[in-house]
């Protein structure tokens, strides 16, 4: 039985562009979405287009590493963060805006921007469709579609009144494409205090690059000025196995040993959690 088209992929079809073609809408038919061209893209049955083909740069997050993302977020833990990107975003998105989340992940952030905008439609986009299972149900106004950040996206010139970029790879000249000459880039990114105890505990962890911010100022600055920074810096009491899904929802899961992923030696600590959100206009 074909899968029906998803309520809120109905309402994100006029953004979409043929990932083939690049400048024709697509049409849904019976479990897909059609472009005139003849290019077709399946729905999934958990909800999400699969609009990405040919080789991907990542396989993106598997199924582990989305369990665990699922388990700690339901926590709360990561709350703040959430709340402060909301805010950002609801400062400038209008009314019926269009939010899209590049690297949504299970659509967690995207979600709670959507909660804010209860006029406002998203769409989030992953390379991940184990994430994006989520991300297809995180939201009844938030739909989810399988991107590489690192390629042209399949939206429409000016398609977007926000762009959420969390935790995530960057396409800068893209970013500003899709987004209207009012619009917002809402970039979130981890600072050196961020998860400090436990990199201190386990040198395999990815290491935040000192040069990072310099690096972000350098790849947006064509495109991008900044308008506000949220510095959003608290500290978490972690137990052993919330500790062990902070460490396996990030890259840093790859990167890790079976015993520095043993939880008898991630005791209850308090951990502090330190990011910056930026909103930045087009230039």
């Amino acid at each position: 039985m074909p899968v029906l088209l998803p309520p809120a992929l109905e309402l994100s079809l006029d953004l979409l562009r043929c990932p083939t073609c690049r400048t024709l809408r697509l049409h849904p038919e019976p479990g897909a979405l059609r472009c005139p061209a003849g290019h077709t893209f399946d729905i999934a049955r958990h909800g999400y287009a699969s609009l990405l083909t040919g080789t991907r740069a990542t396989s993106g997050d598997d199924a582990a590493m989305v369990q665990a993302r699922d388990r700690f977020l339901a926590t709360g833990r990561y709350a703040p963060i959430r709340q402060a990107i909301a805010h950002l975003t609801a400062a400038t998105a209008p009314e019926r805006g269009t939010v899209v989340d590049v690297g949504c992940g299970t659509g967690y952030y995207l979600a709670g921007v959507l909660d804010q905008l209860p006029s406002a439609r998203g769409l989030g986009l992953d390379t991940s469709v184990r994430a994006l299972r989520s991300a297809a149900r995180a939201h009844e106004r938030a739909a989810a579609v399988t991107w590489d950040v690192f390629r042209p996206f399949p939206l429409a010139d000016e398609a977007a009144d926000v762009v959420l970029n969390v935790f995530a790879p960057r396409n800068p000249a893209e970013f500003c494409r899709v987004l209207r000459p009012t619009g917002r880039l809402i970039v979130v990114r981890p600072t050196g205090r961020h998860l400090a105890e436990l990199r201190g505990r386990l040198p395999s962890m990815i290491a935040i690059d000192p040069a990072k911010e310099q690096r972000l100022h350098r790849a947006l600055h064509p495109y991008f000025e900044a308008v506000v920074t949220e510095r959003v810096e608290y500290s978490m009491a972690l137990d052993g196995p919330k500790a062990l899904d902070l460490l396996r929802m990030t890259p840093s899961a790859r990167h890790l040993s079976r015993t520095e992923l043993d939880d008898d030696g991630l005791q209850p600590e308090r951990i502090t959690v330190s990011v910056l959100a930026t909103a930045y206009k087009p230039r």
